[in-house]
């Protein structure tokens, strides 16, 4: 199953996890709102989201001037993906570790650690590169924004479904057939099938980045020897002030490096994604 298909048939699963709530809750004039509400949320994040993280990570950007071998790096590789050559940004950490964002390739950011300069060598630097304009490429953001708002939209329905069920105010009352105990069931365990859902995506995305970074950079090999070297740092240098809400954005998380994925795991694990493009490189 390819990454493209399954972030597709996951979307799909979200979405009618979203419409088998709001069928419960009896009617559409709570699932509007609350699409309304986590759409504006998630969009105002989605619009404005690379600002947010880089002023998060005190990130400055790097002039031409500043790093010329780096912009000349990243302009070869963008131009190799088709896309516009993005702002370069760096962050003052020793950790090593890299993220891109903005909202479309127009608009593309990537920013890497002070540490992860120091650490890689120009080819695994390139290959980790290669990976960040993958997702630029790939309109990654726009897909974890999509998921976010579904997934928003679940947890204000499952709380709004909640509270019904205690008090007895949904529209299904009144017609005869409704049980609490299963509307409160449904209110705990949908948000949880969402967040399952909303990780599997993340982890879909991160396997298709190798998979463009590689075609991007020609040197699959190059981008595995850098996760391997990332992750064995990351175990000893953690990042310093990083957020739960900005995990799924770094190459390696900020969070688990080292440890196996599970299913609230927004990568997976280093190990298979090595294997993957050691069998690329392969081929």
């Amino acid at each position: 199953m390819t990454s493209q298909f399954k972030t597709a048939l996951l979307l799909g699963l979200l979405t009618a996890l979203v419409l088998f709530i709001g069928q419960a809750m009896g009617g559409r004039g709570g699932l509007y709102i609350a699409f309304v509400f986590a759409l504006v949320m998630n969009v105002g994040s989605y619009w404005f989201s690379d600002k947010i993280v880089l002023s998060m990570y005190r990130a400055r950007e790097l002039s031409p001037q500043d790093s010329p071998g780096l912009h000349a790096m990243v302009g070869e590789l963008a131009h190799n993906a088709g896309i516009p050559k993005p702002k370069i940004y760096l962050i003052p950490q020793e950790a090593p570790n890299a993220f891109a964002t903005g909202r479309n390739p127009e608009h593309g950011v990537v920013a890497v650690t002070a540490g992860i300069m120091r650490l890689l060598t120009p080819e695994e630097l390139r290959g980790v590169l290669a990976h960040e304009l993958g997702h630029v490429k790939n309109r990654d953001i726009l897909v974890q924004t999509v998921a976010a708002v579904l997934g928003g939209v679940v947890m204000m329905l499952a709380n709004m479904l909640q509270w019904a069920a205690i008090f007895g105010g949904s529209r299904s009352d009144e017609e005869g057939g409704s049980n609490p105990l299963a509307a409160i069931a449904l209110a705990i365990l949908a948000p949880i099938a969402a967040m399952l859902i909303q990780m599997a995506i993340s982890r879909s995305r991160e396997y298709l980045a190798d998979a463009t970074g590689a075609q991007i950079s020609g040197q699959p090999l190059a981008l595995a020897s850098a996760l391997s070297k990332i992750e064995g740092y990351a175990r000893q240098i953690p990042m310093q002030g990083a957020n739960p809400a900005t995990e799924n954005m770094f190459i390696i998380s900020p969070f688990s490096a080292g440890a196996a994925a599970n299913w609230f795991s927004t990568h997976p694990p280093t190990a298979e994604r090595i294997r993957r493009l050691r069998e690329l490189a392969g081929r």
